[in-house]
């Protein structure tokens, strides 16, 4: 007799705001223990907004990427570290060329443990910066998932390097 057992994959979320969605989603899929990536918006006051909404500035939402991983192979705190890393978190509601609220540089904290991570993580990294972290630890908020075209958007067009690695010419 085969006895097979079932193994349940314990997963948590994440959602960090670091300017346009694509590149911070794009530097989180590849890690191990990310299981999956959705961008969206988060923080607003509009039930499922649009694209073109958000980017008026007028629905209080940021462009986000949520991360769902698995904590038994990449935990909270070095998810806030990677974050801290793949974007300038000293400009404050913009993000290179991207200006506006919805750019800004925020973490949205499932959870009083998520949110005493990420600040700690934010104060160990502050002598790394000539200025001072501009990002904000906020309390989870409705997720609205994007339109699907802007799913693994920089995957699908081949540009692996990113937003930011086209820019530069890499």
């Amino acid at each position: 007799m085969t006895t097979e057992s079932a193994t349940t994959t314990i997963t948590e979320k994440a959602t960090f705001g670091a300017g346009c969605f694509w590149q911070v989603e794009e530097a989180f899929r590849g890690l191990d223990g990310v299981i999956d990536t959705a961008v969206g918006y988060e923080g607003g006051h509009v039930d499922n907004p649009t694209y073109e909404q958000v980017c008026t500035g007028n629905t209080g939402h940021v462009e986000v990427c949520q991360v769902t991983f698995d904590p038994a192979k990449i935990d909270y705190e070095q998810l806030v570290e990677k974050y801290l890393d793949i974007h300038d978190p000293t400009q404050l509601n913009r993000q290179g060329p991207d200006v506006g609220w919805q750019y800004r540089s925020v973490i949205f904290a499932d959870g009083d443990d998520q949110a005493e991570i990420a600040r700690q993580v934010i104060e160990r990294a502050q002598p790394r910066f000539r200025n001072q972290i501009v990002t904000e630890v906020e309390p989870s908020a409705p997720f609205w998932r994007a339109e699907e075209y802007h799913q693994c958007y920089l995957e699908k067009r081949g540009s692996h390097g990113g937003l930011l690695g086209t820019l530069l010419g890499r």
